[in-house]
């Protein structure tokens, strides 16, 4: 843990993918901490401005190999994981077995799901570091902030499920939607696919067009399962179809849901700006007002709306995130100023890009 007057030694691991790069843009100006080291396998031994020129006037480390990393002599305070999934879990445990009082915020998937046995029916192979991920707390901020204070790996939520989480998990847990009765339908920016050069990316294959993907078996279902479930006190299966949009950034999820107890919509658009009207990362919009994905573009906000549907008893929420900041890196900074004792705001817009 720092002391107040030195700063957190923080590591990027994976620091030439788009969730890596946008840590680095929010960490630069945190007052708090000192970046010691930056990896990234392919691109090891090159300065990070030659990856992003965005970050030429800034002094970084030179980029390295992960296996190179020697992290007892590090001695990180934190380190964050923005590997590809199936690969974290190795130099996770490999971390934590050298330099074990590091703390860790994991950007993949590989310590979200709480259950061995559904991690593997989800990712196809047995989970090698199962000791580490019971030790794992599931990082969705606004829910879990006291365990996130305490923890030394916490599981950044993915950036579908942060969006459609904090849109529904206050109603589930006030009991006034029907769980069995959600239907997520989410759109995603270019950036949510990753960096990696794929055929299906490329300009000419998404530009001027909108299209679904992951029908019926996407691995963020299994997150939002086991959290719906959670919030509900009872065995959630949701309905969860996402799309991807050409656009670089954002995710708008409109979420279908049929309030219980005869709740009415405005109900439960009391119910979330009640849950929410402290969070300094959540805004719940006046009733019928809803959010763009514009709106919170580049910030660490999420806003959300709600309206009533024609069909009686049914409401409409919509949800909005930047997929690479709220959904990803962001909210990853936000749990790391909860594990290192900073204000939990700090380094963090509020306000989103413009235009």
């Amino acid at each position: 843990m720092p002391t107040q007057s030195s700063k957190a030694k923080i590591a990027i691991l994976g620091a030439s993918g788009y969730t890596g790069a946008e840590l680095l843009r929010l960490l630069i100006r945190h007052p708090h901490v000192e970046i010691v080291l930056l990896t990234a396998d392919r691109r090891a031994g090159k300065p990070m401005a030659e990856v992003f020129p965005q970050f030429a006037p800034y002094k970084l480390p030179t980029l390295s190999a992960v296996e190179a990393a020697d992290w007892q002599t590090l001695q990180l305070d934190l380190a964050f994981c923005a590997l590809p999934h199936g690969t974290t879990q190795k130099v996770i445990a490999e971390l934590l077995g050298r330099a074990p009082a590091t703390k860790i915020v994991d950007l993949s998937a590989d310590f979200r799901l709480s259950d061995p046995a559904a991690y593997a029916r989800w990712y196809g192979h047995e989970h090698v570091a199962p000791d580490l991920q019971k030790e794992a707390i599931y990082g969705l901020t606004e829910v879990y902030r006291q365990k996130i204070k305490t923890a030394r790996l916490v599981a950044n939520p993915g950036c579908y499920t942060t969006c459609a989480e904090l849109a529904l998990i206050p109603l589930l847990q006030a009991k006034a939607i029907d769980p069995d009765e959600i239907v997520v339908d989410a759109k995603s920016g270019m950036t949510g696919a990753g960096r990696a050069v794929r055929e299906d990316m490329l300009f000419a294959e998404v530009s001027e067009g909108f299209h679904a993907y992951g029908v019926g078996h996407h691995r963020h279902m299994s997150e939002l399962d086991q959290e719906f479930s959670l919030a509900a006190g009872r065995a959630v299966t949701v309905s969860f179809t996402p799309h991807l949009v050409p656009m670089n950034r954002g995710i708008l999820s409109t979420i279908y849901v049929r309030g219980l107890k005869d709740s009415l919509p405005e109900d439960l658009h009391a119910v979330l700006s009640k849950a929410y009207a402290h969070e300094p990362f959540v805004h719940v919009l006046p009733f019928r007002t809803l959010p763009a994905t514009r709106h919170v573009r580049g910030s660490n906000m999420t806003f959300i709306g709600l309206a009533a549907d024609r069909i009686k008893g049914r409401a409409i929420v919509v949800a909005a995130i930047d997929n690479l900041t709220k959904g990803a890196s962001g909210q990853a900074v936000q749990n790391m100023n909860l594990m290192l004792g900073f204000p939990e705001t700090m380094g963090l817009d509020q306000v989103a890009l413009f235009p």
